[in-house]
């Protein structure tokens, strides 16, 4: 059992980490703010979630866990608000796009 948690965790965890890989590819490699920020966001919040699934099993008790799904909540709502905010002050040309 504990042998089948372990594969299970690390292949969640490196599904992650290719998210968050992809995710910042993509910040580097693509052509304008708008898709860079959607491939930020995107990835990096199914990455986390990815790690956090990968996480849970190992938790010791429910209260871990669920401040382990908690924190991956807070950071879901703050990258959506973080980005709605870019992407609002992108489109009201209040910042330039400097690369």
């Amino acid at each position: 059992m504990t042998t089948l948690l372990t594969v299970y965790s690390i292949v969640l965890i490196s599904a992650g980490l290719g998210f968050f890989s992809a995710g910042t590819l993509g910040l580097l490699r693509l052509p304008d703010l708008f898709t860079r920020l959607h491939a930020l966001t995107k990835a990096d919040n199914v990455g986390l979630g990815l790690v956090i699934l990968g996480l849970l099993p190992w938790a010791p008790s429910l209260w871990y866990a669920f401040q382990l799904v908690l924190i991956w909540l807070l950071v879901l709502l703050g990258g959506a608000t973080g980005a709605h905010l870019i992407a609002k002050r992108a489109l009201h040309g209040d910042g330039e796009d400097r690369r």
